[in-house]
């Protein structure tokens, strides 16, 4: 496994990955039956389709669903092991990132209540990225232990950042990102808003709890930066993921589900990544949970 503890850039001085585990070894699977995981979309979602396949590949039985087969009846979130907001532009972003397609939710009782329930139920996981993340955040008075959680506003840069950043997985209670902490990761971003805000809240200083944060953004030597552009959106240590009390909601601004595959990566010298990409576990993660 040495080959997997760190990745620089042959051709200058930075790092570009540190690995605590090696992607092509997967968690001892124990169902044998494929778990059922809700990719959901609204108007304007467009991330559920490479969503899919991660899943897929992870062992899922991926079902997507349309905001309005919940309404109608079609669906059930009884049935599903995991909940995912997939990325996009959900109502064209018009009243925010994410808020619109929140609303929908938390202001129809059907709605609400359904996904109340899911929230609550101990044997279910829930993933929220770009989109999905914004959208998600606003849901946090229904999801139990993510009182902690602020919203996504405007980047400090004031325009859609889409690049392949540089994470470090910090250690948190999230079920997704189990034994991946300490390792520094290529990842996409795609968002015009993924700055954190915690308004006036009791957390807005308290960016630092492992409870809460599970993931920032960290220049070439592997630190936590807010400097631009190693940090797309400015947001305070470099925080950009977060999860709950129990890690069972994992909400994210970078897109996993763009670098599961090693094929995906824009960078790769060496081939370093042979089949899976970093992500890959993620996915893997949701699926040795269930189990």
């Amino acid at each position: 496994d040495e080959e997997f503890q760190e990745w620089s850039n042959p051709e200058a001085t930075g790092l570009i990955a540190r690995l605590t585990f090696d992607p092509e070894k997967a968690p001892a699977l124990i169902g044998g039956a494929r778990p059922r995981v809700a990719l959901l979309r609204e108007q304007g979602v467009n991330g559920h389709v490479e969503m899919a396949a991660a899943f897929y590949e992870a062992g899922f039985d991926s079902v997507d669903v349309h905001m309005s087969d919940l309404i109608s009846g079609a669906v059930s979130l009884a049935e599903m092991k995991g909940v995912v907001g997939c990325g996009g532009f959900s109502y064209g972003d018009v009243l925010g990132a994410g808020v619109g397609w929140a609303q929908s939710i938390l202001y129809n009782t059907q709605l609400r209540e359904l996904f109340e329930q899911f929230f609550s139920r101990p044997d279910t996981f829930t993933l929220g990225v770009c989109n999905g993340c914004q959208m998600i955040s606003q849901l946090k008075e229904i999801i139990p232990g993510a009182d902690a959680w602020p919203r996504f506003v405007r980047n400090k840069s004031e325009q859609f950042e889409a690049r392949l950043s540089i994470v470090e997985v910090v250690r948190s209670p999230s079920v997704l990102l189990a034994g991946m902490d300490g390792s520094v990761l290529p990842i996409p971003v795609a968002h015009g808003e993924g700055l954190v805000d915690f308004g006036e809240s009791q957390y807005r200083n308290n960016t630092q709890n492992s409870a809460l944060i599970a993931m920032r953004f960290v220049n070439d030597r592997g630190v936590a930066t807010e400097k631009y552009p190693a940090n797309p959106n400015g947001s305070l240590n470099g925080a950009t993921c977060f999860t709950t009390d129990d890690g069972r909601a994992t909400i994210m601004m970078p897109h996993p589900e763009r670098a599961f595959g090693a094929r995906q990566l824009s960078y790769n010298p060496g081939n370093v990544f042979r089949r899976w990409g970093p992500w890959f576990r993620l996915f893997q993660n949701a699926r040795a949970f269930v189990d």
